[in-house]
């Protein structure tokens, strides 16, 4: 691996997280209001989720 496979990450991750507010701001702003009424517990449930399955994505596809 190569700086380059890094940025190459990092800028899709940034073209991803832009998608949404781009396109719905609203739904992004509503979707906000939900999160921030979530326990910490919860939000820690989905952060590990989240990790771990792009854990194993990234596995697969190396």
């Amino acid at each position: 691996m190569d700086w380059s496979d890094l940025f190459t990450a990092v800028a899709l991750l940034l073209v991803f997280e832009g998608i949404l507010p781009f396109l719905n701001p609203r739904g992004l702003r509503a979707t906000l209001e939900h999160v921030q009424n979530m326990s910490d517990n919860t939000l820690r449930w989905i952060g590990l989720g989240s990790m771990v399955a792009g854990a194993v994505l990234l596995a697969i596809v190396r």
